[in-house]
């Protein structure tokens, strides 16, 4: 396929590589981060979009995304597939979804999971809104790119998985670098903590997959300075995607609201930059009052 590719930072770039590398035509465009192996540079985001079967962006936020999706449309070929892989507000999915799909095109929200890690082995997790059509026709390329892609269901429907999946990453990081913390205080071997929690009822992804502790468990940000998988500002940005989405729909979400507020102040002082499970040595610094 003739794939034009928008967006070719940390995520996109290896993205775009591993189509490139499955045989696809790839050509990207970005407006600092240059073209991977394989993929060749649209000197505008238009040249990277005329002629192409398949448009795919990955971008910071909404607006911008609202943007993009309102600069290419009229250069689109008829019945072009779009699939945008940014994590945005459910609205901005949605109302892209719908400029798009009004000009006679295909679209999906298909945000990702895996971090930078996933994206260059081609192992991320796609969930994906838009209808069953579109996301027949997207699920080829997810599968370059991923190893799994989840259908949701309606536009909008794979943001709102992924703001969910995320709401839940970040309160249950915040609570292992706690048990972490306290355990230290407690004079509890950190081995010790990870091999009864990582076979007990206080097991999780942040445990046994992504552990916060240094030498304990699998390979993690922890064992290289945290230096990031997953920066703490992308996930304050999805904890607040999450409360505005809360917001929107009235629905409670304390200790989610309460996760937004840690790494806020977490990223405001000192953590912008590190991994977000470097909470854990923040936290340990803190005393109970705190």
């Amino acid at each position: 396929m003739k794939i034009g590719f928008i967006g070719l930072g940390n995520m996109g770039a290896p993205m775009a590589a591993n189509l490139a590398a499955a045989g696809h035509d790839v050509i990207g465009f970005d407006l600092t981060a240059r073209s991977p192996k394989g993929v060749a540079t649209g000197a505008t985001v238009l040249d990277a979009v005329e002629g192409r079967d398949a448009v795919i962006t990955m971008l910071p936020n909404g607006a911008i995304l609202r943007d993009v999706a309102a600069q290419i449309g009229d250069a689109l070929s008829p019945d072009t597939l779009f699939i945008d892989c940014s994590t945005v507000d459910v609205d901005s999915a949605r109302a892209v979804a719908e400029l798009v799909t009004a000009q006679g095109h295909a679209a999906i929200d298909a945000p990702v999971s895996g971090g930078t890690v996933g994206a260059v082995a081609g192992t991320l997790t796609f969930m994906a809104g838009g209808t069953a059509q579109a996301f027949a026709r997207a699920l080829p390329l997810l599968e370059i790119m991923g190893q799994k892609a989840v259908y949701c269901g309606d536009a909008g429907a794979g943001q709102a998985a992924k703001i969910c999946n995320n709401m839940i990453l970040g309160a249950t990081m915040i609570v292992t670098c706690e048990a972490f913390a306290l355990a230290d205080k407690l004079g509890l071997d950190r081995q010790a903590m990870y091999d009864v929690v990582s076979t007990s009822s206080g097991q999780s992804w942040s445990m046994t997959t992504y552990c916060p502790a240094t030498g304990v468990g699998p390979q993690s940000p922890s064992d290289n300075d945290y230096k990031p998988g997953f920066a703490a500002e992308l996930m304050l940005k999805d904890l607040d995607l999450s409360q505005q989405a809360a917001g929107a729909v009235d629905a409670a979400t304390p200790l989610g609201a309460q996760a937004a507020q840690i790494y806020r102040t977490f990223v405001e002082t000192g953590g912008k930059g590190r991994d977000f499970s470097a909470i854990l040595p923040y936290l340990a610094k803190l005393g109970a009052q705190t």
